[in-house]
């Protein structure tokens, strides 16, 4: 008798504990950006909507990477602040995966099996082309931080998004500045510098085809590592040729090094970088004296500028007891890719009020996106079923008394 009594008061135990540890219970809420898995719905009866994220925290871009994904994952943060997108629940999940195509592959799948993702956030031009073709066959919408060409041909990449002017785009824009802008008689010399990988090649062949159809002679091309520490081997190759001009493809590290070294050797080329190779970091890295009159493209704007989309950033920077002292162009570069994939997804929930929201429905919404206001941060935007580059428009600046100065509105090298 004692022992069934024992017995029972067992197997009440037993199930006490079931019932507090929620055993069983497939309405558990996930949390976003921590690499938890999330359900088609959560217990308010929102639709999840799970984007993946493909981050260089730790790699060779690191420096352009870590604000470029904290911009991304603040607006997530500052949606959810404001009380989120009516009748769903918006999720970001993402990883570093320190700039290795592998590792964005092996995460790329983690987030499309495990976490359901339905749109990717990514990064760099390497992965992003080589998944590609797995994207489109996965129908999973991506909007990357890179802006090469090779992503305009929808053919090959339905399902890729640019959100900027690509890298040769700002390259066909920087040649015609310097044709409008070039002083003396003889024709403007050029020369490319730039790393070897798929971001630092994707625009090269582009800009001598184009400098050749404006009347720039291109005389020299110095391949510099996009982790560099010492430049001056390549810079000394290149004075020889004495271009009047340089376009540089890098991010801050290697662009730095670039301008201190030529700064070292007296060499009075004008230095020109694209849109990774602008930036406040340029300024932080190099030294002020040092970055001084240089000129980049600049995409999208700096906190300091006035612009009316810098007043959601604001409240947020607000929340969270900072300013716009704490972040940088890039984080706002970031912010802007992650607005434009939420307002592809809103206007996909309005057109597919019933159901969980799929990578082909996101596409539609990306492709009916017209003119889309940034408030200043960026050009606007659109796409359509035919053509997934949102603008070819973008903008000069120089380095001027230690801060970055516009020197152009927002232009098209078609202009």
């Amino acid at each position: 008798m004692k022992s069934k009594q024992l017995l029972g008061v067992m197997l009440g135990v037993l199930l006490i504990i079931l019932s507090a540890c929620g055993g069983g219970d497939s309405a558990n809420p996930s949390t976003s950006n921590d690499g938890s898995s999330s359900n088609s719905s959560d217990s308010g009866g929102k639709r999840t909507v799970v984007v993946g994220g493909l981050y260089d925290i730790t790699g060779g871009t690191g420096d352009v990477g870590t604000p470029y994904a904290e911009g991304e994952k603040a607006y997530f943060e500052y949606l959810e602040m404001k009380g989120g997108v009516e009748g769903l629940n918006l999720k970001l999940i993402g990883k570093d995966y320190a700039y290795q195509i592998p590792e964005a592959q092996k995460i790329y799948q983690e987030l499309r099996d495990k976490e359901k993702a339905v749109a990717i956030l990514g990064w760099g031009t390497g992965d992003t082309e080589a998944l590609r073709q797995q994207v489109a066959t996965d129908q999973l919408p991506f909007i990357s931080a890179s802006y090469s060409e090779n992503l305009k041909n929808i053919n090959e990449s339905p399902y890729n998004f640019l959100t900027a002017a690509s890298y040769s785009d700002q390259g066909r824009a920087i040649l015609k500045w310097i044709v409008e802008n070039h002083e003396g008689d003889d024709a403007p010399t050029l020369a490319l510098l730039y790393n070897d990988t798929a971001f630092g090649r994707s625009p090269i062949e582009d800009i001598k085809e184009y400098a050749k159809e404006v009347g720039v002679e291109v005389v020299d091309e110095q391949v510099i590592d996009v982790q560099a520490t010492e430049a001056q081997s390549q810079l000394l190759n290149m004075e020889k040729k004495n271009p009047d001009y340089a376009i540089i493809q890098q991010t801050w590290g290697a662009t730095s090094t670039i301008l201190r070294d030529a700064k070292t050797l007296g060499i009075d080329t004008q230095f020109i970088g694209l849109n990774w190779a602008a930036g406040e970091g340029i300024i932080d890295i190099a030294g002020a004296d040092v970055a001084e009159g240089y000129i980049g493209i600049l995409s999208h704007a700096f906190p300091y500028e006035d612009m009316p989309g810098m007043a959601e950033i604001k409240e947020y920077l607000d929340a969270k007891g900072k300013t716009v002292d704490d972040i940088n162009q890039k984080f706002v570069q970031g912010w802007i890719a992650a607005k434009i994939m939420v307002e592809a997804i809103k206007i996909a929930a309005e057109k597919y009020p019933e159901g969980d929201l799929t990578g082909p429905q996101i596409r539609e919404g990306l492709e009916s996106i017209q003119n889309l206001d940034l408030g200043g941060l960026a050009a606007n935007v659109s796409f359509a079923p035919d053509n997934h580059a949102g603008t070819e428009m973008t903008r000069l600046g120089i380095v001027k008394n230690g801060k970055w100065e516009p020197i152009t509105d927002y232009f098209s090298y078609k202009d």
